[in-house]
């Protein structure tokens, strides 16, 4: 099943300007880079596919479910850029939470709480306090809750935000294990963040899409010359000043 937005138009407030109007976008299978300054409406298209928020008019769509109903949102999960936590609850109690929020029975819950953190390879703080995880574990928290019911696509809003060099290479490894199962689309302001290891990078400027295609296709918009490891922000970069 793929993720669709089709003719989609959102503005914050009725007499606004519309962030997006009369967007399109397909979202490709593996790991998406979604690139854009403030404002240019990536928050925006990751909540209409979330659901949550729906177009003033178009359609968001995954194969054949409609956002509004309660199967694409068990299908599709959202992590957004502020994971709060819980001083009460335990990194397994956190997703088993959630997971029971998605309509999950408590026990189901509980015993898939485990294998999501393993997969983000949490296991080892299964038992911990949120409060006391820090913030790259607590982001992977997030991740194993967006997991927890079998999501097929996953949808991350600057997830690496505060992270150190460290916590992004396990975050990077933790995404790349996941992209055989699930879609991932993940905004990022470091032009750098993931960008020439994606499947795909997608560009977004004042509600249009710049660029949308295949990372090699992305790092050739770089001028010639570029020193190694700049590929990704000279790219970035001219397409912005296109």
């Amino acid at each position: 099943m793929t993720l669709e937005l089709s003719g989609c138009t959102y503005a914050y407030r009725r007499w606004s300007r519309p962030v997006l109007e009369d967007f399109s976008y397909r979202l490709p299978a593996g790991l998406t880079i979604l690139l854009g300054p403030n404002g240019a409406g990536k928050s925006t298209l990751l909540k209409l596919a979330a659901s949550v928020t729906r177009p003033r008019s178009g359609t968001v769509t995954l194969g054949r479910l409609d956002s509004r109903a309660k199967a694409y949102r068990r299908a599709v999960a959202w992590m957004p850029q502020d994971i709060t936590p819980m001083p009460s609850l335990t990194a397994r109690a956190y997703v088993a939470y959630v997971g029971w929020l998605k309509g999950m029975n408590r026990g189901d819950a509980w015993d898939r709480a485990a294998r999501a953190l393993a997969r983000v390879e949490l296991s080892d703080q299964a038992d911990v306090r949120t409060s006391r995880l820090s913030g790259g574990q607590l982001r992977r928290v997030g991740v194993a809750a967006a997991l927890v019911h079998d999501a097929r696509v996953l949808l991350l809003d600057e997830p690496t935000a505060g992270m150190d060099p460290r916590q992004r290479r396990v975050f990077r490894d933790v995404l790349s294990s996941l992209t055989d199962e699930v879609s991932v689309l993940m905004s990022t302001h470091d032009v750098a963040d993931l960008a020439e290891e994606a499947d795909q990078v997608t560009v977004v400027d004042g509600g249009r899409i710049l660029h949308s295609g295949a990372t090699s296709t992305f790092l050739a918009h770089a001028p010639a010359g570029v020193a190694p490891g700049r590929a990704a922000e000279a790219a970035y970069t001219s397409l912005l000043g296109d």
